[in-house]
């Protein structure tokens, strides 16, 4: 294959320890373990995805494994083992992806594999990509040889979830914890790629891969190859075709949007929500990317620019810095607890767009609260909410989160307060377990009804909260669906949690140990004895209670 066909993150694969950027530490740990002949058994590296665990591997393999001795600089130019390990066919280094063998019969073949040395290098070496994959028989399988293998045997383990790789593995292994590339030194990075290249691509535009990519090599070359793909030769990319390309929009009119919420400019902050819109960003992006601007405000002045990972440019964090002296900490800590909220209920909600345009209208109506003040005037209220409705939900969420602003709405001490109260008819109230059921029952929920019947056992049961433990037949979504149903009928966001505490007996079993009973004292009775008496062969098989009705 042509190399320049290649995509960028394969052509400008590292192939030896120099070319690899942001881990420098463990480059240093690994030449001296190689240079004082120091090698462990296995090595493992983790980390986040694409900044160079498989790559490292490789590479070591290939320092292990050089014929020439050169264990710092062997490459695919060094000797033909370092050709063969760079083109994966080197008969003695086996690289196995253990996402498609994960079973204990594969590990056994590996195992049986390592009995025989190797036939043309020093060492025969198995790297085991997201080795986290394995299976739990396949890992105790693997420990015996981890820990005692053959003096010509390395392991070298890769992972981006470390968690699920059982503790006696990793204890028999070298760990090395491989970080996020910083930003400057992946900007730097990928200028160098862009002019080997000979792209044309402006820095603000590879700043915003920077900052998409989340420290990701892999991720930043896939994006830049992407945006050099996307523009015509002799094209610049900017930053606004970046932004474009990418699905993400000008920071600065976000910032604008936000100067207009606490303005109070209802007509305005919809119109430049919706040109936002139109360029294509979905609205999960759009409330993460607010929720980024909130963080700024609130700690701007513990900031610099650089720290931003080139999230904001120069003028941008001015303008924040400035505005950010006119506006109180607690309202923005308001506005974060109603962002988080916003983004629980675009899961729920069928058109995303509208939620988003009645989230800013209230974001309006709490940048109005002082919260040093001990009243606020209903005028100004009556301005941004047409409704009693909108009063009541402001109200409880603040009640309900955080306390900052108490009794927003109150008059002096010595007059009487007027609190609003709207009746929701179609609001349920359910305040017991079987409560619960009933409302199943009459909704025709009957699958619902099915597993709270029969798989779930209460704890506790308290205040929109509901505490219960299950046995192994409940459906996956069961939670999803209760929650979902519970705040759809009463209007209120409910807490399920799971207790290890054995709860109750379900309803199922409480039925059945009734039948139990019942059958229990039937046959202590005389009429069963002398139905048992003429016929022997005879089964009670059922009760039921007497109906003293008078007819």
């Amino acid at each position: 294959m042509n190399k320049n066909s290649k995509v960028l993150a394969l052509k400008y694969r590292p192939q030896v320890f120099e070319d690899l950027i942001g881990q420098e530490v463990i480059i240093e740990t690994l030449k001296n373990s190689l240079s004082l002949g120091k090698i462990p058994n296995a090595f493992l590296f983790t980390g986040i995805r694409g900044i160079g665990k498989t790559t490292i591997a490789r590479v070591l393999a290939k320092s292990l494994n050089c014929s020439k001795g050169s264990e710092m600089t062997c490459n695919t130019d060094c000797c033909n083992n370092g050709t063969e390990i760079s083109e994966s066919r080197h008969i003695d280094v086996l690289e196995m992806d253990a996402a498609s063998k994960t079973g204990v019969d594969d590990v056994r073949d590996l195992i049986e594999f390592s009995r025989y040395g190797p036939t043309s290098s020093k060492y025969k070496i198995f790297i085991i990509d997201e080795v986290h994959m394995l299976s739990k028989q396949a890992f105790n399988a693997l420990l015996k040889t981890l820990e005692e293998p053959p003096e010509y045997l390395k392991f070298i383990f890769a992972t981006t979830e470390i968690k699920k790789i059982p503790i006696t593995v990793v204890s028999r292994c070298q760990r090395f914890d491989l970080s996020r590339i910083k930003s400057s030194e992946l900007l730097n990075y990928l200028k160098k790629i862009k002019d080997k290249e000979k792209g044309q691509i402006t820095e603000d535009a590879l700043k915003l891969i920077v900052k998409i990519s989340e420290g990701s090599v892999r991720d930043s070359l896939s994006l830049l190859d992407r945006g050099l793909l996307t523009v015509d030769k002799d094209e610049e990319l900017d930053l606004k075709k970046a932004q474009e390309i990418f699905g993400y929009f000008d920071k600065a009119q976000l910032i604008d949007l936000f100067k207009l919420i606490l303005q109070g400019e209802e007509k305005k902050v919809i119109d430049s929500y919706r040109k936002i819109y139109d360029q294509g960003i979905e609205p999960k992006i759009f409330i993460n990317d607010f929720m980024e601007l909130i963080y700024y405000f609130q700690n701007i002045d513990l900031l610099t620019l650089e720290s931003t990972n080139f999230s904001l440019n120069e003028d941008e964090f001015k303008m924040i810095k400035e505005i950010s002296k006119n506006i109180d900490n607690q309202v923005l800590i308001l506005f974060w607890q109603f962002t988080i909220k916003v983004l629980e209920e675009l899961d729920i909600v069928s058109n995303q767009n509208i939620s988003i345009e009645m989230f800013l209208i209230r974001l309006i109506y709490l940048s109005s609260f002082k919260p040093n003040e001990k009243s606020f005037k209903k005028e100004d209220s009556s301005k941004y909410l047409k409704n009693a409705d909108e009063i009541n939900i402001i109200s409880n969420f603040k009640t309900e989160t955080i306390n900052q602003i108490k009794n927003v709405v109150q008059e002096e001490k010595d007059k009487p307060q007027v609190q609003l109260e709207v009746k929701d008819e179609k609001k349920i109230s359910i305040n017991s377990f079987d409560d619960l059921l009933k409302v199943c029952n009459e909704k025709k929920e009957i699958k619902l009804k099915y597993e709270l019947e029969k798989n779930v056992s209460l704890v506790s049961f308290d205040n929109h909260r509901l505490e219960i433990s299950f046995n192994d037949n409940l459906d996956k979504n069961f939670v999803k669906d209760l929650s979902s149903k519970l705040f759809n009928w009463t209007g209120e966001r409910w807490i399920i949690t799971f207790s290890k505490m054995k709860g109750n007996q379900t309803v199922k079993e409480k039925q059945e140990n009734e039948i139990k009973e019942f059958l229990k004292k039937a046959k202590n009775t005389d009429l069963y004895k002398q139905v048992i008496e003429k016929f022997p062969d005879a089964n009670l098989v059922d009760v039921k209670p007497k109906n003293n009705k008078e007819e």
